[in-house]
């Protein structure tokens, strides 16, 4: 089944757009896990405590929203006990039933990007995500080979096109078109060959909530494209920086979110509660926020 279409289904199914991070930060873990910030534990021990805790998430957020992006670096960190840990998570947020956005950004060429899209996306199940994020940078070589397993494998990608963090104009927005404008046009095209029955695509854009303006601009550039905009609750950006980035009735997109929900227990208004009631408060707000942002498009 096309990725856009089971993307579409698990919103309507949840009724919400919300994606939620998993990004363990052992910095930021629950005290219970403390052991994650131990440099001089055994990965082995650090892998196992991160594992419980995003399985603990997972158990606490699975049937209310569509979907999960564990983020590959903090598993990598922990080497090959990271990495079976990588394996679990994500076997448990299928079970869940959660679609899996791997946040992998992999970009490189012909057959190493092949294998990195079969590593992710045409790989045994306990290890297959349904989706993952992708650098255009190296050019239509190291998107290409994704889109085939895609076709292959009817899953989806999500192209970085613009970017929420601080530093990103200093290439995106360089140049006459934009590069940013540039690379979205691009996965407009690239996306035609993989439209769903619901219309949308399964080529994705990464388009960051901290550039509203521009939301409405890339929108009108690729509109059969699902976005994923990160920026939003930790990184600044509210209701209203998000809605330019939906289509008509609230479709279209996926919001994220990770710290603000997986350590809200360091928020100060969540102080009286334990880590597990501060995530589901957290939460509760969020797919609030995005239903009533959704209902106003």
């Amino acid at each position: 089944m096309n990725y856009a279409d089971r993307l579409e289904a698990a919103v309507q199914r949840t009724g919400n757009a919300c994606v939620i991070g998993l990004d363990p930060h052992p910095a930021l873990m629950p005290e219970e896990f403390a052991v994650c910030r131990d440099a001089s534990a055994p990965r082995a021990k650090r892998a196992q405590a991160t594992e419980r805790f995003l399985v603990e998430v997972i158990g606490r957020i699975a049937g209310r929203v569509p979907a999960v992006k564990p983020q590959s670096a903090f598993f990598e960190l922990l080497g090959a006990d990271g990495v079976a840990a990588w394996e679990r998570v994500v076997a448990a947020a299928r079970a869940a039933k959660l679609l899996v956005i791997g946040d992998v950004k992999r970009g490189d060429i012909a057959s190493t990007a092949r294998a990195y899209a079969d590593a992710f996306l045409a790989c045994e199940e306990d290890f297959r995500c349904d989706a993952v994020t992708i650098n255009p940078y190296l050019g239509a070589d190291s998107v290409e080979p994704f889109l085939e397993v895609c076709a292959e494998q009817g899953a989806g990608v999500y192209v970085l096109v613009r970017t929420s963090n601080p530093g990103s104009g200093l290439f995106q927005e360089h140049g006459e078109p934009r590069l940013v404008d540039r690379v979205a046009t691009e996965v407009a095209r690239w996306g035609e060959g993989l439209l769903g029955a619901c219309g949308l695509s399964s080529v994705g854009a990464v388009v960051g909530a901290t550039h509203t303006a521009e939301l409405a601009q890339l929108r009108e550039r690729m509109p059969h494209t699902p976005f994923l905009i990160p920026g939003y609750g930790a990184q600044g950006a509210g209701v209203d920086e998000i809605k330019p980035g939906f289509l008509a009735g609230g479709r279209g997109a996926l919001v994220n979110s990770s710290r603000g929900i997986l350590y809200a227990h360091k928020n100060p208004a969540h102080a009286d509660k334990s880590w597990q009631d501060a995530t589901t408060a957290a939460l509760d707000a969020m797919i609030a926020e995005l239903r009533a942002a959704a209902e106003g498009c």
